[in-house]
């Protein structure tokens, strides 16, 4: 897969396509920023579904 993504890169930059090159830039830009939001919101979700778990363990020894 990477492969295939150096061979577009350089074939934008050999054939002197600098703006269809920008874009593509940008746009593999945007991806690995959408991939590092996903990652963290599902961090989130995980870190928030432990402290509710924890919580509920501390209520129930509590109630005993």
């Amino acid at each position: 897969m990477i492969k295939f993504f150096r061979k577009i890169r350089y074939t934008l930059l050999n054939e002197n396509k600098t703006g269809k090159y920008i874009k593509y830039a940008i746009g593999e830009i945007i991806l690995v920023v959408i991939g590092i939001l996903i990652a963290l919101q599902i961090n989130n979700w995980n870190q928030s579904r432990k402290e509710a778990k924890q919580e509920q363990l501390i209520l129930k020894k509590l109630e005993v």
